[in-house]
């Protein structure tokens, strides 16, 4: 694929990405009367393919244990649930929904059903509608369930389940490009800093040219360290593999099946048409190169698919239609998103280390980091906690719900 060359020579915003952190960003400056500026995306691959965001489980959860998390996925909602709206009442603009199937926690021990326990009292006092539930009464409500192990189930059936996030970037991109974005499919090679070292003077792309920028945003998954590092800042942000497989059951279930959470790490979830969702990762966790999407076959066989047929009986017989490698921008710190400015470097704005929460989380990231920009401060969500600093002070955000 060949690269594409910027109009211009200076941006008052570069972004570097533009799968859904950065495509979120560019719509919401472009939706921000406030914000007059020039905004380019680099993106390196405008395919897709092998991006986080291609790769998504694509579904959104209010269960979280912090309650700032809580609210970034109530806007969520609110804003696939209104899309039209928000984006001006254009017409073109699908309307959308999100299939609350809800996501299912089940403890196998008292600790964690203390923490399942603890989580619900944050999520109701932000609105949420978690129900905490007895092995029976999960018994009685999803029959095909094996609780024999499990001590608490945890779960939330308002805006909490699919939505398409597909639809939602693709919109993002087309509109903010109508309202003047440009997007370039380029990769940006180098960055340089003005000679006092305090800002971000340039990037360089790999076609060569050298684009002056006022503010940069590095939002490019889990190649946020290496964007950052042109700069000479460490983030603590690397790929981490996570695997997917949609299957067939020769059984399909006889009603909706929740994004199932079980104590192994498995989840599985509802796909419609006989078909489902699942996904793991080995208990051996490492970084991998940012190119590595190969799969481990052995995986399903043995330790997958053994999960599930023991959690969900009728799971015994099942054929696997496709799988997947993919990545997490896993934020090793506490895997919870970095935003806003680097420390020393002002106008280097973070937007790196979802840990497998982006998709879900991106219309408050975007908006806020576009804020950010405009303005200098958070405005809709006081976003403060996930500032760059918290990482240098080592004052970690402890979210216990974390898959």
């Amino acid at each position: 694929m060949s690269n594409q060359s910027p109009s211009k020579h200076s941006y008052d915003v570069i972004i570097i990405g533009g799968a859904i952190m950065g495509a979120s960003t560019a719509w919401f400056l472009s939706d921000n009367k406030d914000f007059d500026g020039s905004v380019l995306v680099v993106e390196r691959d405008m395919t897709y393919e092998n991006c986080s965001t291609t790769h998504t489980n694509s579904c959104m959860r209010q269960q979280f244990s912090t309650e700032l998390n809580v609210r970034i996925s109530q806007f969520a909602a609110d804003f696939v649930k209104n899309i039209r709206s928000y984006m001006g009442g254009d017409e073109r603009v699908p309307e959308l929904g999100i299939r609350s199937f809800g996501y299912m926690y089940f403890a196998d021990n008292n600790g964690f059903a203390d923490v399942l326990r603890e989580s619900q009292q944050v999520q109701l006092a932000a609105g949420a509608a978690t129900q905490l539930m007895t092995p029976q009464e999960i018994k009685t409500a999803y029959p095909f369930y094996n609780v024999d192990d499990i001590v608490l189930g945890s779960i939330n059936l308002v805006d909490e389940g699919y939505w398409d996030g597909a639809a939602v970037n693709d919109w993002w991109r087309r509109q903010s490009r109508e309202r003047g974005v440009e997007w370039v499919q380029n990769e940006v090679m180098a960055i340089t800093r003005n000679a006092a070292g305090t800002q971000v003077e340039s990037v360089t792309l790999a076609s060569g040219e050298v684009v002056a920028c006022g503010q940069v945003v590095n939002a490019s998954g889990p190649r946020a360290a290496r964007t950052a590092q042109m700069a000479g800042i460490d983030v603590p942000v690397e790929p981490r593999k996570r695997y997917s497989w949609i299957f067939k059951a020769e059984q399909p279930l006889d009603q909706d099946l929740p994004l199932t959470i079980d104590p192994s790490g498995v989840h599985v979830r509802e796909n419609g048409g006989g078909t489902y969702q699942c996904g793991g990762h080995s208990d051996y966790d490492p970084a991998v190169d940012f190119d590595d999407y190969a799969m481990d076959h052995s995986m399903w066989e043995n330790h997958v698919w053994p999960i599930l047929a023991t959690r969900i009986p009728q799971f015994e017989a099942i054929k696997v239609q496709s799988e997947w490698g993919g990545h997490y921008a896993m934020n090793t710190f506490d895997h919870n998103a970095i935003m806003g400015p680097h420390t020393e470097l002002s106008n280097f704005i973070f937007l790196n280390g979802f840990s497998g929460h982006g998709l879900q989380q991106s219309p408050a990231m975007g908006r806020g980091t576009a804020e950010w920009l405009t303005y200098g401060e958070y405005r809709a969500l006081d976003m403060d906690p996930f500032n760059f600093e918290r990482i240098s002070a080592n004052r970690p955000i402890i979210e216990k719900a974390v898959i």
